[in-house]
């Protein structure tokens, strides 16, 4: 039986946002297809992820390394791309000239091409236990409207067949299972209720390990906003905890177990839209802190 999404819904997210709009570069997506998968893979192979160099042999620039993926906005990945290769966008580029990204480039570049096909899609915020089995890694995946089957996760990162081989990935990238990836608000709720360690949950960086209760916070914030069309760098904060950003108290935990019950799964999308509207520790400032990995922290000014 066709599945059914509102139209509200429907219109709501397969219209650009701020971040996914193409701007002077829309023109580029004249050539791209329909289909979500060919446009996953286009996605993967305009991208290279920071930690990917060893997979394709290749020594990403320091540069790029550090600087790429503090690119917000797809207007401005696609103005690098271009500078780097004027080919249209369906041509795989080289792996010298891909814009150095992490897994959220991936998914808003996907997002906006979904967008563009007039196919509903929106970047979900949470944790993957496919990259180690032992742990639920921070991660970022597409979830777009299948007239068939309604939502589904899908992961552009793992679109080229190199890469998903390389990850002993047994699923269809296109179809995530829901107990492979966990939206940042069902490992909340799963944390809260006791059904898991909070430690698993996290990103386990050589020099500044992070998971914990903490962290799965900042995830349902992360994607309170992306579900609002706001798709934020995944080290912003930003609202409630900015000051402590590794401390969880009482009220805080009040605030993320409502948002984590309307942005579970199933996305009550009205609710959600109007907590973000009327919650300031939940929606997105003009200015937010940026813990750039390699850059520092630094205030950011947000586009008007």
């Amino acid at each position: 039986m066709p599945a059914h999404l509102d139209p509200t819904v429907a219109a709501y997210y397969s219209s650009q946002s701020a971040f996914s709009d193409p701007g002077p570069e829309a023109a580029e997506y004249a050539d791209l297809p329909d289909d979500p998968a060919q446009l996953a893979a286009i996605a993967r192979n305009l991208l290279i992820h920071r930690l990917e160099g060893g997979l394709f042999n290749h020594t990403i620039a320091t540069d790029r390394l550090h600087n790429d993926a503090e690119t917000r906005y797809v207007d401005s990945i696609l103005h690098l791309l271009l500078e780097r290769d004027a080919s249209p966008l369906p041509r795989p580029r080289d792996v010298g000239d891909r814009f150095v990204g992490v897994c959220r480039d991936f998914v808003l570049l996907h997002c906006s091409f979904l967008r563009h096909a007039g196919i509903p899609a929106r970047m979900r915020c949470g944790f993957a236990d496919y990259f180690d089995p032992q742990q639920h890694g921070d991660h970022v995946v597409t979830e777009y409207w299948d007239p068939r089957h309604g939502w589904r996760l899908a992961d552009p990162q793992l679109a080229d067949p190199k890469i998903a081989a390389a990850h002993t990935i047994d699923f269809d990238p296109m179809n995530i299972p829901r107990d492979r990836f966990h939206v940042a608000g069902a490992a909340w709720q799963a944390i809260r209720t006791g059904t898991t360690d909070p430690q698993t949950f996290g990103h386990w960086h050589p020099e500044d390990p992070m998971a914990g209760e903490w962290f799965v916070a900042q995830s349902v914030r992360l994607d309170f906003a992306s579900l609002n069309k706001t798709e934020m760098l995944l080290w912003d904060i930003w609202g409630t905890g900015i000051d402590d950003y590794r401390e969880v108290t009482e009220p805080q935990r009040d605030l993320y177990d409502r948002a984590a019950q309307i942005t579970s799964d199933a996305v009550a999308f009205d609710e959600v839209r109007v907590l973000y509207a009327q919650d300031d520790r939940l929606h997105v400032p003009a200015e937010v802190w940026s813990l750039a990995p390699f850059n520092g922290p630094q205030r950011t000014a947000l586009r008007p």
